[in-house]
């Protein structure tokens, strides 16, 4: 049985807390551990600071994309589109507003 979303990201939190970890306790330099690990320092001190900052949730993968889009189509219009869409299946060019 293939693992959870859930346990898929406990998984990735546990590895992040692996390699801070390691470079706490075993090596005690950064640079060796990135290397063994095959991360950038850049990735190792954001995912110590996300740890320090909100514990193991900091860890938890997170949306690369924007929070907003500057260009994004208007609310009222797309419904007006989807409406003509599926009351009178309008494509494309019959749906287009002209103003």
């Amino acid at each position: 049985m293939p693992p959870s979303p859930q346990q898929q990201l406990d998984r990735q939190a546990q590895r992040s807390v692996a390699v801070l970890r390691h470079a706490e306790e075993i090596t005690g330099n950064v640079s060796k551990t990135c290397r063994y690990y095959g991360i950038s320092r850049n990735c190792f001190y954001k995912w110590q600071r996300r740890y320090q900052e909100e514990g193991i949730d900091g860890l938890r993968d997170r949306p690369s994309g924007p929070h907003h889009s500057r260009t994004a189509t208007e609310t009222d219009i797309v419904n007006k589109i989807v409406y003509l869409r599926r009351n009178y299946h309008f494509g494309p060019q019959r749906s287009r507003c002209t103003s």
